[in-house]
């Protein structure tokens, strides 16, 4: 998503995929102790599912989608040739099967039969090929397809507006079930960027007869997905009902609701007061929540982050980046704000993940997450020396934007503030902000010295692979480098550009011990550089109705479309 994705509640821990999964079906196990064993009627067959923490999603176009509320949503109604099931594994979605040639650069999908979108018009390969290339258009202005299918041949041509198609090049459909993709170079993870929702298919005729507004109209078709929109009140709430046309197995629920809350309190209230069926809980009602039978905690490939501005003073120093990571006790912030609930990290390449480095330092040599407050001040006394200061008071103003939605970010910000004052003697100001402008001011601070300063976010998996996390995060020119990292004129540019080449070295190689080793060197560096601020990996502690049988999270916190069937109310 220029994926920045971020929910503002608890969320991570992961040992494996496979120990993460195990984990997870545990969990979920759980959730299916209900008081009865009767399924409701169709008429009880509704889930209310709060969006917590938006006021609105940012967007329910595809191709646009930067974000895990509009990702939740879109994932509901649209559904492209391969997705990760709960597990994180590519699987068959409208293509029924695929093959790559021998050089691995040209990739065949067949689609399954009898395709429909959900007001019954046909789905043919024309129609993926008319989905991607659109999502790759300079008019889409979008930030994620010029990352997902960057490996497409002549993508980067298009995005930048240099042809005026992909389709019948890159792209060929030479019949209404086959698809042909050339990719530029033979790469592992394919297809697992493929399964990026700006690939999924769209429905060209209403694009055609609404244009921008094409996504308020979402109850006339669109997509090919589980459900389809019944209604669609921005600011209030998203209503689906099942796709009489999906091609997969059918929802049990004969409605979910999508109502929006401002903050993941209120969400909680809502919860407790019957009005929602699912919420997230917040720190301070973890004690209280454990002891139901309708919590859970359950891993996430997620973590917690804050970057800065390497072209906004004073971050162009990379002694300052460090002496701000080392004067933060991660432990102590974990423990009195979220309870316990989160891992405090260094990690960017979270554990439970391929290429995970138990062995990773942090910027101060060891494995420590408490700080180092001695060496801290040692890295502000040379960062002050590198920006020309004598002293703390010459600092520019240093702001720290995060989004508004959750008191329990206030609390750590707070008491991040509080922990720069006391080892530091730096005062920071907090600002928070509305999720969605957050997002539109990071990428708005790409090559921007007059940018966001400092902001804190989150990223979660697209993918099992560790390029998700380093190559799409820190290489020159991603659309994620919102950070300016090697994109900059401090004394450290050059070895940033060399751990970015080594970032392309370690794509381009096949998996193995070597491409993670690779990946490994690369990520020490970043973390070295402060190219991240990681806080913590996490866990998504949930309560969920006892009589909703089957919901669950997978290590995305999504659900893949065909595990919708699955769900359904028992009597209550």
């Amino acid at each position: 998503m220029s994926a920045l994705r971020k929910r503002t509640y608890p969320l991570g821990l992961a040992l494996t995929l496979v120990c993460l999964l195990t984990l997870l079906l545990t969990a979920c196990g759980g959730g299916t102790q209900t008081t009865s064993t009767q399924k409701a009627p169709a008429s009880k067959q509704v889930f209310v599912y709060p969006e917590a923490g938006v006021t609105d999603i940012a967007t329910f176009d595809p191709g646009l989608s930067t974000d895990l509320y509009s990702i939740q949503a879109i994932d509901m109604v649209f559904t492209g040739l391969v997705q990760l099931d709960n597990n994180l594994t590519v699987q068959p979605q409208l293509a029924a099967s695929w093959q790559s040639s021998d050089d691995g650069l040209t990739w065949t999908f067949h689609l399954k039969p009898n395709l429909k979108f959900s007001d019954g018009t046909s789905l043919t390969s024309q129609d993926v090929a008319y989905s991607i290339d659109r999502a790759l258009q300079p008019a889409e202005h979008s930030t994620t397809a010029p990352i997902y299918l960057a490996l497409i041949k002549d993508s980067d041509l298009l995005q930048k507006g240099k042809i005026k198609t992909i389709i019948n090049d890159s792209i060929q459909t030479p019949d209404p079930n086959t698809v042909v993709i050339t990719i530029k170079k033979k790469a592992a993870y394919f297809l697992d960027a493929l399964t990026y929702s700006c690939s999924y298919v769209v429905e060209r005729k209403l694009i055609d007869k609404y244009g921008k507004s094409w996504t308020d109209h979402l109850d006339e078709g669109g997509g090919a997905g589980p459900f389809k929109v019944q209604s669609y009140q921005h600011g209030k709430q998203i209503v689906f009902v099942p796709n009489p046309n999906y091609y997969g197995p059918k929802p049990q629920l004969q409605k979910v609701i999508f109502p929006f809350y401002q903050k993941v309190e209120t969400a909680y209230q809502a919860y407790r007061s019957g009005q929602v069926d699912e919420a997230g809980v917040p720190s301070p009602y973890i004690d209280q929540a454990r002891k139901g039978k309708d919590f859970h905690l359950v891993p996430q490939l997620w973590i917690n982050y804050y970057t800065m501005n390497y072209l906004v003073k004073p971050f162009d120093s990379i002694n300052i980046r460090r002496a701000f990571a080392l004067a933060i006790n991660k432990n102590e912030i974990v423990h009195a704000v979220w309870k316990d609930t989160l891992i405090p990290t260094n990690h960017i390449v979270p554990q439970g993940m391929p290429g995970y480095n138990p062995n990773l330092k942090g910027p101060d040599g060891t494995t420590s997450t408490a700080g180092n407050p001695a060496l801290a001040n040692q890295y502000l006394e040379a960062g002050l020396k590198d920006e020309g200061l004598s002293n703390v008071s010459q600092l520019p103003t240093i702001t720290l934007t995060y989004s508004t939605g959750s008191a329990d970010s206030d609390r750590e910000v707070a008491a991040l503030v509080q922990q720069w004052q006391t080892v530091l003697h730096i005062s920071v100001k907090a600002h928070a902000e509305d999720f969605n402008k957050l997002l539109e001011d990071i990428v708005a601070a790409t090559n921007n010295p007059r940018g966001l300063q400092f902001w804190g976010i989150a990223w979660i998996a697209d993918y099992p692979d560790p390029q998700d996390w380093l190559t799409l995060q820190f290489d020159a020119g991603v659309p994620n480098n919102n950070m300016n990292y090697g994109q900059n004129n401090s004394p450290d540019a050059r070895q940033q550009q060399a751990t970015q080449k080594l970032l392309e070295q370690a794509d381009a190689m096949p998996n193995g011990p070597a491409r993670y080793q690779a990946y490994n060197k690369a990520e020490q560096q970043l973390v070295n550089d402060v190219a991240w601020l990681p806080m913590e990996q996490v866990q998504a502690a949930y309560v969920v109705k006892t009589y909703v049988h089957g919901f669950f999270y997978n290590p995305q916190q999504l659900i893949p479309p065909d595990y919708w069937s699955q769900i359904y109310i028992t009597q209550h």
